[in-house]
């Protein structure tokens, strides 16, 4: 095949493209430019995109003798990802620009370009897997290795992407081993640290930077009751499960530490309280996607069972599902804490992804009783 491998100057997307290459398949890199600042150079092992990325990968298309090109996708990832970001967090919600990127310009933007250009599929360097089903339809599933697991983040990822989609290092048990294989290819990035935390806020300084974005206006802290209890900055600078930094004048009956339950940006509110309101039985979700062909029980209108997981790296928890007027309802067995609107959950059946959704609503059932 003709294969688009997507060079983000890490250690997994250039043993990916070795892979792929190794495979026999016709491959060509590209690493997108996603920031106009020439300057930006990665700060320790946060970020990723930065120009020392693309030089990391040019390096590694030269070793595997394959071409590399530097698509420049900044209109569109300021557009899609950063300005999504800010309006997510004005709006009072809690966004996934790994979520977003992946789903509007890795596999949207980039892939639209590649089949355009006549490739087959685009390379990726994530921990996941596709299988497809015994009538030809593509499945995503979860990596070989679940402390890697990347599916979570793909979950947005439609019947029509997924079949365009390949990643290799799917049945790698280790990272440590794609490291040492890395080394042996001669590869210069085997021993990079990996990128984390937001990519366009190198410092990790999120609140920082969205004060810079977002007017922040002081108001109420209150509590369950309605109580004010203190005052905040500005509302859009606070998150759910947040425990950190709520300044609070006054101390709860039972002395013990406060957390965020809710933003509530139209009236410049955030509210408090004790930790075990932060337990979540019901989530609704919108802009609902199934990764590959949805289930009989969707098509049917039926409750299905499944686990739910609102985190990259968060525990899957058992429950039921079902659509409702165009949104997705999930009733969690076990309740989860700190679930924020704007979040994403991801439903799983075994290893299987079955689709996703953008949380709108978290009900506490403790909460509702009171």
């Amino acid at each position: 095949m003709r294969v688009l491998a997507a060079m983000s100057g890490g250690v997994d997307s250039a043993v990916a493209a070795a892979r792929a290459v190794e495979a026999g398949h016709d491959v060509v890199g590209v690493h997108l430019a996603l920031s106009r600042m020439p300057g930006t150079l990665r700060t320790g092992s946060r970020g990723c995109c930065t120009i020392e990325d693309s030089r990391d990968a040019w390096r590694a298309c030269d070793v595997l003798g394959i071409p590399y090109y530097v698509w420049d996708f900044s209109e569109r990832f300021k557009e899609d990802v950063v300005q999504d970001f800010i309006d997510e967090y004005a709006a009072g919600r809690t966004p996934n620009p790994c979520m977003r990127c992946n789903e509007r310009i890795k596999f949207a933007a980039l892939l639209e370009k590649a089949i355009a250009l006549g490739f087959d599929a685009v390379c990726t360097g994530h921990y996941a897997k596709v299988i497809n089903d015994a009538e030809g339809n593509p499945e995503l599933h979860r990596a070989a290795d679940w402390a890697k697991d990347q599916s979570y983040v793909l979950g947005v990822l439609t019947h029509e992407q997924l079949k365009h989609s390949m990643f290799p290092l799917a049945d790698t048990p280790s990272k440590a081993e794609v490291r040492a294989e890395a080394e042996r290819r001669g590869l210069s990035v085997a021993n990079k640290p990996d990128s984390h935390d937001i990519c366009f806020i190198p410092d990790g300084d999120t609140a920082g930077w969205l004060a810079e974005k977002i007017e922040m206006t002081t108001g109420d802290i209150v509590d369950e009751s309605g109580a004010k209890v203190g005052e905040h900055p500005g509302a859009n600078a606070f998150t759910v499960g947040q425990r950190r930094g709520l300044k609070l004048g006054t101390p709860a009956a039972d002395g013990k530490p406060r957390f965020v339950l809710e933003i509530r940006p139209k009236e410049n509110k955030v509210v408090v309280g004790p930790e075990a309101l932060l337990a979540i039985d019901e989530i609704r979700g919108i802009k609902v996607s199934w990764a590959g062909l949805p289930i009989a029980e969707v098509h049917n209108g039926e409750e299905f069972d499944c686990y739910a997981q609102v985190r990259a790296h968060g525990d899957p928890v058992p429950a039921t599902a079902h659509m409702e007027s165009g949104s997705l309802v999930v009733t969690l067995t076990e309740p989860l804490r700190g679930v924020a609107p704007g979040q994403t959950v991801v439903l799983y059946q075994g290893s299987r992804v079955l689709g996703q959704a953008t949380i709108d609503a978290a009900r506490s059932l403790q909460r509702a009783a009171l």
